[in-house]
């Protein structure tokens, strides 16, 4: 796979596509409010409007400064599969949903790694078929 290449068609090289965004996706997860507000943008740009939905909590600084907040609960929902990611607490928490027409038919949780591993396989499998979300794709894998 070339530079100017990061994300294969169709045709083959998923997993080192899925292994490669979920690195890009992990970059900033030692901050988790820097990590927060990259994959926030990231996803935006990857993924239809209304898939990705934010939730900020903000304080009297945040108020008084203009500021968003920072982000509390993300959530991707991606066919029939929502990600959530929580991070109000003291340590992240994931969980991965199984929807059918707005009906959670199954939650599990997960540690941050698997979440952010199911997040990279569901991201690649959009960009395979979607030419902006393959675009978005590789300004992430690029760092751009």
């Amino acid at each position: 796979m070339s530079s100017h290449d990061p994300v294969p068609s169709e045709s083959g090289g998923g997993a080192a596509t899925v292994d490669m965004l979920a690195a890009a996706l992990r970059r900033d997860a030692a901050d988790l409010e820097v990590y927060a507000q990259v994959l926030t943008g990231a996803l935006a740009d990857a993924l239809p409007p209304g898939a990705v939905t934010v939730e900020r909590k903000r304080g009297m600084a945040d108020r008084l400064a203009g500021r968003e907040g920072k982000v509390a609960r993300l959530e991707v929902a991606l066919g029939e599969q929502r990600l959530v990611l929580d991070l109000s607490g003291s340590r992240p928490g994931g969980e991965v949903c199984k929807e059918v027409r707005g009906v959670v038919l199954s939650r599990r949780p997960v540690e941050l790694d698997e979440w952010v591993r199911e997040l990279a396989e569901a991201v690649a499998a959009r960009a395979a078929s979607d030419a902006r979300a393959r675009a978005a794709l590789e300004r992430l894998l690029l760092g751009g």
